[in-house]
């Protein structure tokens, strides 16, 4: 593997690492269909409790997969994916890059 895909690949453990989780992949799937929604909004739609919900939230948040927005006493979470998007896209590239350059 080339240097270059292994730098990308090590750029990218916090988001794969936080992506591990099915929980998380749901709430990021959930949060992808919507605009945003609050702790609450999520915890009614999973089997999980809103302490595990916030839990999951606050990594995904930490990861750069969310965003918030305040509005009063509520916070929205959204999806905020522009950095993991093109993360994802240039692991891509140099993966079909090294591909590429392998020896037939």
């Amino acid at each position: 593997m080339a240097e270059e895909t292994l730098e990308i690949f090590k750029a990218g453990i916090p988001v794969f690492s936080v992506l591990q989780d099915e929980n998380r992949q749901q709430i990021l799937v959930m949060l992808c269909r919507t605009d945003r929604m609050t702790v609450n909004q999520i915890t009614e739609r999973l089997t999980l409790s809103r302490p595990a919900v916030s839990h999951h939230l606050k990594l995904m948040l930490d990861a750069g997969l969310l965003a918030v927005d305040h509005v009063g006493t509520a916070r929205y979470y959204h999806t905020s994916m522009d950095e993991t998007l093109a993360l994802l896209k240039a692991l891509t590239a140099s993966l079909e890059a090294d591909i590429a350059r392998k020896p037939a």
